[in-house]
């Protein structure tokens, strides 16, 4: 008998599990290559998936993914109604159109970070749902005329969403089309002098009554099909910009307000630059509390679907709503401050200044690489058991395994004998604290010193983090001796130039000083606004396109823009190093 229920149990199990193995093979995926500085976190934020659930369908995910490798993404209850596809070898835009029954135009639009450039094999797009007028419009034709063998073509080639400032005359360019042609495909428009903004119109076919009208069509490429789908480049003549943030304590420690305070008193230094050199600028401000009710009070003000581009907020939970009403009225959204918020995956609207961990530390490997590419790494272990830098330091010996990269690892009690035994000749010894306290510092630095001072022939650097721009006081004398590097997004002298005209202006304008603190506010706020506010003065709706052209130099920020997918945000990835040599020189590192 018991052998029986044996069996029996042995069947179902082999019977569930057959199932289950059946269910996964008919799930439907998205695949996804990953791309530098991606992970599990971005990509999993990109399609509406939990973490949890790639690392089921991609065992050792977990532990590790690389460039190029294919992942299976879940169809799940939150991203079903989105339609992702893949790119496959040797399809165009033109089949796409064709497969999903969408506008080229519709597709880039819902891609914007999509061109005939980088329309390639594996790439992920969003298809957009079928435009309902136009749908509505070919069924209603194809019911009234099934006789006919050919299919039936819309009388709308593509339907245009009325933008601000858009004419009857500047659509009607835009498509190749005349204005008579226009009005009468949109019999509404007749005798009206303004559009509405948001309103549908249908753009028909141009007449044609020559020969080639009945000849077969031709398939147009997809270089025809991007330059067809570009929006034309809109002008600012005056910029709307908002300013949303926490400046009173209602919500807001004392000590958030006046990083604000701070952050806005530089942004209107950069609102003035800009209008000495004749930048037409108009700046609203707002108060914007802590919690969502107070941001959906000022988004419920008439002129916010107005702005070109908007700065804030503070507080994460105010980031979704703002984000959603910038991305339904294509206006710039620019966050400051956090890193952590996921947003930026899938929303176009959305510039991050402070970059995600991912990408940050993807770019300081690369940099790390190419700066010392003869290196022996002597790591030097925390034994607090502190875990702040765990992240970095496993992604940094998996890039150092990868390319044969000789590594050592030190406890951070180490006398300077046994550090002395960890060196190799003829190559670059780097030593990296698994820890970026100051505290870490204080324990083995004495040590490290008079390694060098008794090893001069040795190279030997001392490699660390960007809150080590706050400890110079303390260590200022040992960083120049260890000729001492560190990685940072935020850095300034206060000695260049630049620094100390605006460190001076500052004072003039405001009667005080800026606080200590990394990164100065004060000059985040200037940064910020100067780049965004110049870039949309000499580029317009070109910005995005254009950012590479931009030839300035931030006090402090780094700016290097690209956008994580192509239905996505951008992120900042600029990364610097700042170097303490030994002839008592404070060097920025740019890798451009």
């Amino acid at each position: 008998m018991k052998t029986i229920r044996r069996l029996i149990c042995t069947f179902l199990l082999a019977g569930a599990y057959a199932w289950g193995i059946h269910a996964q093979e008919n799930q439907t995926y998205i695949l996804h290559t990953v791309e530098k500085g991606q992970s599990l976190y971005s990509i999993a934020s990109m399609y509406g998936v939990s973490q949890s659930e790639i690392i089921k369908l991609n065992p050792g995910s977990d532990d590790k993914i690389y460039i190029g490798r294919t992942l299976r993404i879940p169809r799940n209850a939150q991203n079903q109604a989105e339609t992702f596809h893949t790119i496959e070898a040797g399809e165009t835009l033109y089949r796409l159109t064709v497969k999903y029954n969408v506008s080229a135009k519709a597709i880039c639009d819902a891609n914007p970070g999509l061109s005939a450039d980088n329309f390639r094999t594996g790439q992920v797009i969003r298809i957009p749902a079928p435009d309902k007028i136009t749908s509505e419009t070919e069924t209603e034709q194809q019911t009234s005329d099934k006789a006919i063998a050919a299919p039936v073509q819309s009388r709308c080639r593509d339907m245009h969403k009325v933008k601000r400032k858009e004419t009857v005359y500047s659509i009607s360019r835009q498509y190749g089309i005349s204005e008579a042609e226009l009005i009468a495909a949109n019999p509404e428009l007749k005798g009206e002098n303004k559009i509405k903004r948001g309103t549908l119109l249908c753009i028909p076919y141009p007449t044609d009554t020559s020969a080639e009208a009945n000849a077969a069509p031709k398939i147009p490429t997809d270089k025809e099909l991007f330059s067809e789908s570009q929006k034309a480049t809109e002008r600012f003549h005056t910029i709307k910009a908002a300013v949303i943030l926490p400046f009173l304590t209602d919500g807001s420690t004392k000590s958030e307000t006046s990083r604000m305070i701070e952050y806005y008193e530089g942004f209107l230094l950069a609102v003035d630059s800009l209008k000495r050199i004749g930048t037409s600028i108009d700046l609203y401000t707002y108060h914007s509390g802590s919690d969502i009710p107070s941001i959906n009070a000022i988004l419920n003000k008439s002129e916010m679907k107005d702005m070109d581009i908007i700065f804030g907020p503070l507080h994460q939970q105010q980031i979704e709503p703002l984000a959603n009403f910038a991305k339904k009225y294509d206006i710039r959204l620019v966050i400051p401050f956090t890193s952590k918020d996921n947003t930026v995956y899938s929303n176009p609207s959305v510039y991050q200044i402070n970059t995600p961990q991912s990408y940050l530390y993807s770019e300081v490997y690369d940099h790390f690489l190419r700066q010392f590419p003869n290196a022996n790494i002597i790591f030097i272990e925390n034994t607090n058991g502190s875990k702040e830098k765990a992240e970095f330091i496993k992604g940094l010996k998996d890039e150092l395994r990868s390319r044969s990269i000789p590594m050592t690892t030190l406890p951070e009690k180490a006398v300077m004998e046994s550090m002395k035994t960890a060196l190799r000749p003829n190559k670059e010894n780097i030593f990296i604290p698994t820890s970026g306290s100051n505290i870490a510092l204080l324990k083995f630095l004495p040590q490290l010193v008079l390694l060098v001072r008794n090893t001069p022939e040795s190279n030997i650097h001392l490699f660390g983090y960007p809150e080590w721009q706050t400890y110079t006081k303390d260590h200022l004398e040992s960083f120049f001796e260890l000729d001492t590097y560190f990685y940072t997004s935020f850095y300034t002298n206060n000695l260049f130039p630049a620094a100390k005209k605006f460190t001076d202006s500052y004072s003039r304008w405001y009667g005080k000083e800026m606080e200590e603190r990394y990164p100065k506010y004060g000059m985040l706020g200037f940064d910020t606004g100067y780049y965004f506010l110049k870039g949309l003065s000499d580029y317009g709706s070109d910005f995005e396109k254009k950012q590479q052209l931009m030839n300035l130099t931030p006090i402090q920020t780094g700016f290097k823009f690209q956008r994580v997918n192509n239905w996505g945000g951008f992120i900042n990835k600029k990364v610097f190093f700042v170097r303490f040599n030994r002839n008592y020189e404070l060097l920025k590192l740019d890798f451009d």
